[in-house]
């Protein structure tokens, strides 16, 4: 917990607010957090975190666009192609998170000075 005069954030709170995710795309961050050396599906992800494919389709789409996670496209022998999906290293979403607390505090220091 962090403490902030009289409010108190978890990480998880902060991560979720510092990326604009959505309660899903949190469940399917700390499931792929939990789960960092494998690729995954779409429907795999379905399966595991027990959300409904167009939910987990949506969050693997807005967690990429985040750069949140890596993706990787597999050529199927039959013809077409699936998507495979993984989370980045914690360093690099660590690294993030920082640069987005930082910005946060200098527009917070920004407006306590324009006060």
């Amino acid at each position: 917990m962090l403490d902030f005069a009289c409010k108190r954030f978890s990480l998880d709170e902060v991560i979720r607010c510092g990326l604009a995710l959505t309660k899903s795309e949190c469940k399917l961050l700390r499931f792929m957090l939990k789960n960092s050396v494998d690729w995954y599906t779409t429907e795999e992800l379905s399966k595991q975190l027990d959300l409904n494919l167009s939910t987990i389709q949506r969050s693997v789409k807005n967690l990429h666009s985040k750069e949140v996670i890596e993706r990787s496209q597999n050529n199927l022998e039959s013809g077409g192609y699936v998507f495979l999906y993984k989370i980045k290293k914690k360093r690099e979403l660590r690294e993030m998170l920082i640069g987005i607390v930082k910005s946060w505090s200098e527009r917070v220091e920004k407006e306590l000075k324009k006060w």
